[in-house]
């Protein structure tokens, strides 16, 4: 497992540095052939034929150079490399090669990244180069067969690649859009909670400032503390976004996001806005994966938003539930209930079901069990939860 793995790491660090660097991979590509352009004038040739000579090595060596070029011109390339090889082999009498190896190369490099009209200008070309090759060279049916096959093998090859790069493009285009609406749907839960907290104490302030100025002093304290943990959950958010490049002299945050240990903490704050906050909790949250923590907060944190902007609630009751093989925790509220449905049915509701499903789970959400009040029902199984995370 490990060797594989470091095998896997190893594969994946070569796909970068040659992602980042294309020509020298089309430079290792034009050594790679031209030592396979080599092997036959190493070898003796048959007695009654001249030794291999540096003038027909040289024109060899000239059909391979074209291939540096192959991804930024691969038409180009296609040409120079059968008119090089042309004049290899109507001016010298160079060894012959086993394989048509930079004819291979262009073949493949025009299927993998050419435009289609390019590939149809390639393909016509092929169709009359092809044969003409072979007539020049042994006038063989079989050898004719046999480089029909191998250069539509090349092709096919070709193609092949072109698909599953493009697939790994969409399937990378993909993923950063559901990073991005992740991103966007914390953001929209820390902001809406913090400011819907807030602006329920601002406007608490200024009567309690007449009535009692202990309260008034509190409110203000409930503020900047609420401000203050937007602040610190946003840094960490807008620090995922970076690159690292911060990581090396250690400003990167680094703080985790809030799970069930911070749960506490919210009620806390929301019963400063004096929401009356009621907190329930049965087994044992501690073997709890992250990933399923931080959506449990986030759920609560989103309900207990809507409460306080919507529900004109006194009381809440918060109570989380850790069985053995999934989480459900709910929020209950006893404000106007179903008269507060349509306003609830913005962007929190549909964020809460969606990090429920993420993770294998589903949301109920609806008046409360007598009728009155709102409630919020989650449940997350723990093993979908783990392997989320």
């Amino acid at each position: 497992m490990g060797i594989r793995g470091k095998l896997r790491g190893g594969w994946g660090r070569g796909r970068v540095l040659t992602a980042a660097h294309p020509l020298l991979v089309d430079i290792g590509v034009a050594l790679l052939v031209q030592g396979a352009m080599t092997m036959p004038f190493l070898l003796p040739r048959a007695p009654g034929l001249p030794p291999a000579s540096w003038a027909a090595y040289g024109l060899s060596t000239l059909t391979v150079v074209p291939l540096v070029w192959r991804r930024r011109a691969p038409l180009a390339v296609l040409f120079a490399v059968l008119a090089a090889s042309l004049l290899y082999r109507l001016t010298v009498d160079g060894p012959g090669q086993p394989l048509p190896y930079t004819g291979l190369v262009v073949t493949y490099s025009i299927a993998a990244l050419a435009a289609p009209p390019r590939r149809l200008i390639a393909g016509l070309v092929l169709v009359v180069a092809v044969p003409v090759g072979v007539w020049l060279n042994t006038r063989s049916a079989r050898e004719l067969t046999f480089s029909v096959f191998v250069f539509a093998a090349a092709y096919v090859f070709g193609r092949l690649t072109d698909a599953r790069q493009r697939a790994h493009r969409v399937e990378a285009e993909q993923a950063a859009a559901r990073e991005r609406a992740r991103i966007a749907r914390e953001m929209h839960d820390i902001l809406s909670h913090a400011v819907s907290l807030m602006i329920v104490q601002a406007e608490a302030g200024p009567v309690a400032v007449r009535a009692a100025p202990e309260r008034a002093e509190a409110a203000f304290d409930a503020i900047s503390a609420t401000g203050r943990d937007a602040m610190v959950q946003l840094r960490h958010m807008l620090g995922l976004l970076r690159d690292g490049a911060d990581e090396a002299d250690g400003t990167a945050p680094r703080e985790p996001q809030p799970g069930l240990a911070a749960l506490p903490g919210l009620l806390d704050r929301v019963r400063g806005s004096g929401l009356d906050v009621v907190y329930r909790t049965a087994g044992d949250a501690g073997p709890v994966a992250d990933g399923i923590g931080v959506t449990v907060h986030r759920v609560v944190q989103e309900a207990l938003t809507n409460v306080v902007r919507h529900a004109d609630a006194q009381t809440v009751t918060v109570e989380l539930i850790v069985g053995e093989t999934e989480v459900e925790v709910t929020v209950t509220d006893d404000g106007r209930g179903a008269q507060a449905v349509s306003r609830r049915g913005g962007h929190g509701l549909v964020g809460i079901r969606e990090r429920a499903a993420a993770h294998g789970g589903g949301a109920v959400a609806g008046p409360g069990a007598d009728g009155r009040g709102f409630e919020v029902r989650v449940r997350i199984p723990l093993a979908a939860a783990e392997v989320q995370t």
